[in-house]
């Protein structure tokens, strides 16, 4: 999967065809765009909602094309067919080749607009995104994709509980050695014996919160024990405990204390 934010202040006319791939380019209109017009396989597509807001699926199997007339704003992210039918093999149904929507159809579907938009600080601020935030909510958007416009019903007879006592303590140990890196939520998965779809519901269903809100939580925990027990500055403190940098580790530990590093361990230490 790859997210693309694509900004022009001008018109750019005809694109370039983007080269054959089973998968869908899925397309978030940020600003209205009067003057653009879209083609697939050659062909004129009639009926395009230009508003903003709108998401439109773009198959790439099909040569689509657009010609841009006016200034242009959107979030792109492209979902390989192998992905959606994960998806499918995983709920026991069958293969994903196409989605109920016609070429030219754009829908206004607000959860996977705030999907789109959660992904969007990956482009920004990349070094300030775990790998398990990023597969949370792709993970969340395929889903819903393969079930919403792929037609798919889960007949899957995973059990519906939390994880078994020995899965939890494994997920721990894994997320807990990767206070300072990172981790992705198949390789959680893996080492559970389930499907990253399955760990994901099973390890909230059992502690509470999805596994990158865990991480993040033992990574503030960390630090605050490292704020309290050694000198370390607030940088390698920072980068001990898997933040960017301290300006990073100041905004996630602010939203979590209520006060920044700096002041959390000089009231510790008795205003000292």
């Amino acid at each position: 999967m790859a997210l693309t934010e694509v900004r022009s202040p001008a018109q750019l006319g005809l694109t370039t065809s983007i080269p054959y791939d089973d998968a869908f380019l899925v397309q978030l209109r940020m600003m209205a765009c009067q003057g653009v017009e879209y083609f697939s396989e050659g062909k004129h597509l009639e009926g395009i909602d230009r508003s903003s807001g709108v998401i439109q699926f773009h198959d790439l199997r099909r040569n689509p094309v657009a010609v841009l007339n006016d200034p242009f704003h959107v979030l792109h992210i492209r979902i390989p067919l192998r992905a959606l039918s994960a998806v499918a093999d995983d709920m026991h149904s069958l293969p994903i080749d196409e989605l109920q929507l016609s070429p030219s159809q754009s829908v206004r579907d607000t959860v996977l607009r705030s999907l789109f938009l959660a992904l969007r600080p990956v482009l920004n601020k990349p070094e300030e995104v775990s790998t398990l935030f990023i597969s949370h909510v792709t993970l969340a958007l395929t889903a819903h994709i393969a079930h919403k416009y792929g037609g798919i019903r889960d007949r899957s007879k995973a059990p519906r509980g939390g994880l078994a006592a020995w899965q939890e303590r494994k997920a721990r140990e894994f997320l807990d050695a990767s206070i300072d890196g990172d981790i992705s939520l198949s390789r959680l998965a893996v080492e559970c014996g389930l499907s990253a779809r399955h760990f994901a519901r099973a390890f909230q269903q059992s502690l509470g919160v999805p596994p990158y809100r865990y991480l993040l939580k033992r990574r503030v925990e960390r630090a605050k024990d490292l704020l309290e027990r050694s000198s370390l500055s607030l940088l390698d403190i920072a980068l001990a405990c898997g933040f960017a940098d301290q300006s990073h580790f100041t905004r996630v530990f602010r939203a979590s204390i209520g006060t920044t590093p700096g002041a959390w361990r000089r009231m510790r230490f008795g205003g000292k």
